[in-house]
């Protein structure tokens, strides 16, 4: 799905953070793409920096330097593991399809970022990747997290899944008996980590213990 790196990171992601409310699925996302060795390319907008404070204890500093520090710092990043990138950083590798092929993933993805990626507004370093991603047929997952859905917000998501996009919506099960808020989280994480192509024991897959049972019984 993605390029490998000349280094020896298992590949390259980039993952933005927009404004919607679910900032801890963007975060543990981001914690499991560095503890299974890639190479993440950050993207985080003004909006979502205030729903981070807003919703989890992590305060980020304003810089895209200091930011990059700071995460790696909290999720134990190898040097050059984890880089981030500023809201107009247009020489950064996700602005341009000559960068590095990678996969992106919106999460959250707020409306109006919907709204951006299906019109091709480009007005940012996020939007114009996820419109690179979309020229270039690269894998785009967006996670939505809004309630109710207006028709502006239907239309711009089946716009987007024509053009290519997967539309994850944040809406997790409940069949794998969550205890925790945290393990609400791991069900949404674990699926895009699935669309990635990366292997995963956030969460067991379906039927797999009815398989060991017949392989037991057989």
């Amino acid at each position: 799905m993605a390029e490998h790196c000349a280094d020896d990171f298992k590949q390259t992601v980039n993952l933005a953070l927009t404004g919607a409310s679910g900032a801890q699925y963007g975060l543990r996302l981001l914690e499991c793409l560095v503890a299974a060795g890639c190479r993440v390319h950050v993207m985080i907008s003004r909006a979502a920096q205030v729903v981070i404070a807003t919703e989890t204890e992590l305060k980020l500093p304003g810089s895209a330097k200091a930011m990059q520090a700071t995460l790696t710092d909290l999720y134990g990043a190898r040097p050059g593991q984890l880089l981030v990138f500023g809201r107009e950083d247009w020489f950064a590798p996700p602005a341009s399809g000559s960068g590095i092929k990678a996969p992106m993933v919106v999460c959250p993805c707020s409306t109006g970022t919907l709204s951006a990626l299906a019109t091709g507004a480009s007005n940012n370093l996020i939007e114009r990747a996820g419109d690179v991603a979309l020229k270039e047929r690269r894998p785009l997952i967006l996670v939505p997290r809004e309630a109710p859905y207006s028709e502006i917000h239907l239309d711009n998501m089946l716009r987007l899944t024509r053009m290519g996009a997967t539309i994850i919506p944040a809406s997790p099960g409940f069949y794998h008996k969550p205890e925790r808020i945290e393990d609400l989280v791991d069900f949404i994480v674990a699926r895009l980590l699935d669309h990635l192509g990366l292997s995963q024991d956030l969460m067991p897959r379906w039927g797999e213990d009815r398989v060991a049972r017949k392989i037991a019984h057989d």
